[in-house]
């Protein structure tokens, strides 16, 4: 625990902390990557170089010196961060590290003196042994499981398939032939990726996007115009290929009983993790009505429409609508889509606002933002939200 003056000298901090902004841990990143360059192999510089990540750990870092003494706050943001430092196979040194450099940015960039900079090193080590003491819960409870294991292992691509002109999934199974831990239904998987058209290694988590089956996994990949890691896994990687990847992760999933109604929502390739999740609940039998609501910018783009129209086809309480904001020529309405243009969800045929229904979605922030709002106005209650941000996470 914290002292009382140790509290007070970092939440005095705050305002010198907002004045100075993203600019801090910029100068936190740059100092890192220069002393310790091997952390390029597992930080994402795609979010290095568009400033989302810089962004994010400094909300993180506000946060923190916000609530220092109600951690309590800040323990969702502690979870789902913990999951993702899990995919990334963060170990206690590398704790050490990162507050190494934390400090010195505070001294060279704030010139705050020497009582300041000892109170946020208790309070980084604080905060540093949550995060240490719950990465290592989860790497064993991951471990002890049936099919699971710490670290990374190897997997061969079994089968690579285009899903849309922009989604590709790709299928593995463990090179040892041995079973697979089983996943919560919207989790991930990270995939490390090493070879000569990669200047660092590459680490990626992508939704698991079928319900478990103890054999194998299946994410989807959408290729994005400067994606590194994309690129590398629709032009390079092949079936027969080996990657490897650490066990699922993640904290968001979906967990309802039988009878409650389900609203999955996404858009884009947000879709995968909303694809797990409709996979498992049609394995359990869910008795509750599901409602599958898809944007995309036309039929091109559009992946697994075969797939969910499958499983709807099958199961009498799923329904679908889908919307395509400039369908082409060859897009025929009321068989490929529903509606046109953005998804508006006054505009489905069925009843979508409940007291009693829960609500997943997945894609573009901008995107979650208008889902959320238009969900918010019709009087549906946060904790009936649930979502997922792909990289740095924002608060929709």
């Amino acid at each position: 625990m914290l002292d009382s003056q140790t509290i007070a000298i970092v939440k005095s901090t705050i305002p010198v902390l907002v004045e100075t902004g993203p600019k801090l841990t910029g100068y936190f990143y740059e100092r890192m990557f220069k002393h310790n360059p091997e952390l390029k192999d597992i930080f994402n510089l795609s979010h290095q170089q568009s400033g989302a990540q810089r962004e994010a750990l400094f909300g993180a870092i506000c946060a923190y010196a916000s609530n220092i003494e109600n951690l309590s706050a800040i323990l969702p943001a502690v979870e789902r961060i913990a999951q993702k430092h899990a995919s990334f196979n963060i170990q206690p040194e590398q704790y050490n590290i990162v507050g190494h450099h934390l400090l010195a940015t505070i001294d060279e960039l704030l010139h705050p003196g020497t009582e300041v900079i000892e109170a946020w090193g208790k309070a980084y080590q604080v905060l540093a042994n949550v995060f240490i003491q719950r990465e290592a819960q989860i790497y064993q409870q991951t471990a002890d499981e049936q099919g699971g294991w710490k670290g990374l292992r190897e997997f061969r691509i079994v089968k690579k398939q285009k899903e849309s002109d922009v989604i590709t999934s790709f299928e593995m199974a463990p090179v040892d032939n041995k079973p697979v831990v089983d996943y919560a239904a919207g989790q991930y998987i990270a995939v490390y990726l090493q070879g000569e058209q990669l200047e660092n290694q590459e680490i990626r988590q992508y939704s698991l996007t079928r319900s478990p089956n103890g054999k194998t996994y299946r994410i989807a990949v959408k290729r994005e115009d400067q994606g590194k890691a994309s690129n590398y896994l629709h032009n390079v990687i092949q079936e027969g290929d080996i990657l490897s990847l650490a066990p699922p992760y993640g904290d968001f999933f979906i967990d309802v009983k039988p009878e409650v109604p389900v609203v999955l929502i996404s858009a884009g390739v947000g879709l995968t993790p909303m694809l797990g999740m409709l996979n498992t609940l049609k394995a359990q039998n869910h008795q509750g009505n599901i409602y599958w609501l898809h944007a995309a910018e036309n039929g091109a783009a559009a992946a697994f429409r075969n797939e969910v129209t499958e499983i709807t086809d099958a199961m009498a309480n799923v329904r679908q609508q889908v919307w395509y904001n400039h369908p082409n020529s060859d897009d025929i309405a009321g068989v490929d889509y529903h509606h046109r243009g953005l998804m508006q969800l006054d505009m489905s045929e069925h009843r979508l606002f409940s007291p009693d229904m829960q609500y997943y979605f997945c894609g573009p922030v901008a995107f979650m933002q208008y889902i959320a709002k238009q969900l918010t106005q019709r009087g549906v209650k946060t904790e009936q939200l649930h979502y997922e941000c792909f990289g740095p996470h924002k608060i929709v």
